[in-house]
């Protein structure tokens, strides 16, 4: 995989993804237009050695025309998804060049304390009339819990100042954290959402993925939202 950072222009990345789109394409256009050399000269070869006596059935003729006719049309849409897809990827790339440094919010417990400070999310499935952030270091051990108290369905965020159960400010690093709801005794679903900042941008395959000042990398489709 290849790295894209903050110093790589989105003009680099574009080259980089066409260059790729270019080699496949190519590929594939020459693999149909030999296919369809071969067809050909099979179909040249039957008319020459004929017998005149007893010629080609029409309906064998119109057959392998429509067959070539076939051919060129899947040809010609193989063509036009290629083109398709280096426009699709073309875009990915623009926005992938332009997301270095941005704050994300995907789905995820992680929790990162630096400066003293983190925040993160959950997203309810239903109102809660409680909601429990149980917060964990990276031994598995509670070091905090935070009451939210009453919160309507959808999206609830959450900051936390560093600070352990006696009050003593922890060091920054990487957390998690987990998040129980009820309403009226009964449980109501939980996702949690974590925040973090987009520091490079990696290619994978045709595609790309933004990696996480955390370390952890994130899908496109992933994304909830970027901020």
């Amino acid at each position: 995989m290849s790295t894209v950072n903050s110093t790589t222009s989105s003009a680099d990345v574009i080259k980089t993804l066409n260059a790729s789109s270019s080699s496949s394409s190519s590929s594939s256009s020459s693999s149909a237009q030999d296919l369809q050399n071969s067809f050909l000269t099979m179909l040249t070869t039957q008319l020459r050695n004929q017998d005149p006596l007893n010629p080609m059935d029409n309906s064998q003729m119109t057959t392998q025309l429509a067959q070539i006719s076939s051919l060129e049309g899947i040809q010609s849409l193989n063509t036009t998804l290629t083109s398709l897809l280096a426009s699709y990827n073309t875009s990915q790339a623009l926005q992938a060049a332009g997301a270095i440094g941005s704050q994300v919010l995907v789905s995820g417990s992680g929790l990162t304390l630096a400066s003293g400070a983190a925040q993160g999310g959950v997203t309810l499935a239903g109102a809660a009339d409680k909601v429990t952030v149980t917060i964990k270091n990276s031994a598995g051990k509670v070091v905090q819990t935070q009451e939210l108290g009453k919160q309507a369905a959808g999206t609830v965020a959450f900051q936390w100042d560093g600070k352990n159960a006696s009050g003593t400010q922890l060091a920054d690093g990487k957390y998690t954290f987990s998040v129980e709801a009820s309403s009226g005794g009964s449980k109501v679903t939980t996702t949690p959402i974590q925040v973090g900042t987009v520091s490079a941008v990696v290619k994978s395959g045709s595609s790309f993925v933004l990696e996480l000042s955390s370390g952890d990398t994130v899908a496109f489709s992933d994304v909830l939202q970027f901020m």
